[in-house]
């Protein structure tokens, strides 16, 4: 029998259901999600607001290229446009965060006519071959080079470097607003700001990648408005489509035409059933107030995760419901004997775990996460 190709370790659990925000195996037992397919199930596993809307549309019509125009496209664009500041008025649909990232690029070289892309220490921007290039991690890299060549890595958070890094040649500046896979690192205020500024002085755009911070993760709708910095171009995806596969590029108006017939494509962009999907989950976004229930929700979680009362961990980084306990031993022996306790966490970088719940967790499951986080470090540190 055809077996599945192994890239990701396997966990010997195998999940059968999904309800806001748990799961359960195919032995009944239930575990609190903070892992969410890298964030993806935010709005909750099975919402039924999101379910309505994509039972009703695979009854209607499902793959429509987008050259034809659907209500679902226009329901989601509807909905999506309440969600962003007035400077952007454009959206290329996508199917993934990688070719989210991608597609900004290639639209600013487009507008630039430049070549060197600029990214940073600790950066995390996808694996397909020009999203690869300006990841950091060599694990992820070197397997695969060479990469694109026109890349410059500055040092995350060096306001000094911003003058050296950014040049004449940059096409564009890529950066996370907080970096998910490297650590969950906040960018500060400064560094930002100082990207902003060195961009526009050099012609350059400034893009953030928004693939993972975004839709009301951080306790904003987009991480970048609590940092009071505009981007010309931003990505999205994971959260944004409810549970089903999308990205998207948000631009300024005057970008929405840069790309002739032919020089751009992406055959499952703007799919119905993931366009319904989507524009239920940003009318809940707005609906339920997410975001400012993901930065209550988020400070309860920070607070219980400092609680661990273990000598191995050092500090809770990252902003809302994007959480990450930065330990002083490596982080992923930590994955299974928390699932033995009932919650499904991540990694980042080498020392840090990760928590990405969806934003309806309750009291109690903040109390879970404490006690198990509390459990495993104390078990381990005898």
């Amino acid at each position: 029998m055809t077996r599945i190709a192994r890239y990701y370790r396997e966990y010997g659990v195998r999940l059968v259901r999904g309800y806001m925000q748990y799961v359960w195996d195919d032995g009944g037992r239930r575990y609190l999600d903070c892992n969410t397919n890298h964030g993806v199930a935010f709005l909750g596993h099975s919402n039924p607001y999101i379910v309505e809307a994509v039972k009703k549309q695979v009854e209607e019509v499902w793959a429509v290229p987008l050259n034809f125009a659907t209500p679902a496209r226009e329901r989601f664009v509807e909905a999506f446009s309440r969600l962003l500041p007035a400077k952007f008025g454009v959206v290329f649909l996508q199917n993934t965060g990688t070719e989210a990232v991608e597609t900004a690029v290639k639209i600013a070289k487009k507008i630039t006519r430049r070549h060197t892309i600029v990214a940073f220490t600790n950066s995390f921007h996808g694996r397909t071959m020009g999203s690869l290039s300006i990841t950091w991690n060599e694990a992820y890299r070197k397997a695969f080079e060479p990469l694109y060549p026109h890349v410059r890595f500055g040092k995350f958070n060096v306001v000094s470097e911003v003058e050296k890094v950014v040049g004449e040649d940059t096409c564009c500046v890529v950066v996370e607003p907080i970096q998910g896979e490297g650590g969950v690192n906040p960018a500060t205020p400064d560094f930002l700001k100082a990207l902003r500024d060195e961009a526009s002085r050099k012609g350059a755009l400034l893009i953030f990648d928004e693939v993972q911070t975004g839709f009301g993760r951080t306790g904003a709708v987009w991480a970048f408005q609590k940092y009071g910095v505009e981007p010309d171009l931003f990505t999205a995806g994971k959260a944004l489509g409810g549970g089903l596969p999308i990205g998207v590029v948000v631009a300024r108006e005057d970008y929405g035409d840069v790309f002739e017939p032919g020089e751009h494509g992406s055959t499952f962009a703007g799919n119905a059933v993931v366009m319904a999907a989507a524009a239920a989950a940003s009318e809940l976004l707005l609906r339920d107030d997410v975001p400012s229930k993901a930065e209550s929700a988020g400070r309860d979680l920070a607070k219980a995760l400092s609680e661990h009362g273990s000598r191995l961990g050092l500090r809770v980084k990252g902003m809302g419901l994007m959480l990450g306990l930065e330990l002083r031993v490596k982080a992923d022996q930590f994955i299974q004997p928390l699932m033995a306790r009932g919650v499904l966490a991540l990694t980042a970088g080498m020392n840090v775990l990760r928590f990405l719940p969806p934003y309806m967790i309750a009291k109690e499951d903040v109390e879970l996460v404490r006690s198990a986080v509390s459990d495993v470090l104390k078990n381990a540190g005898h």
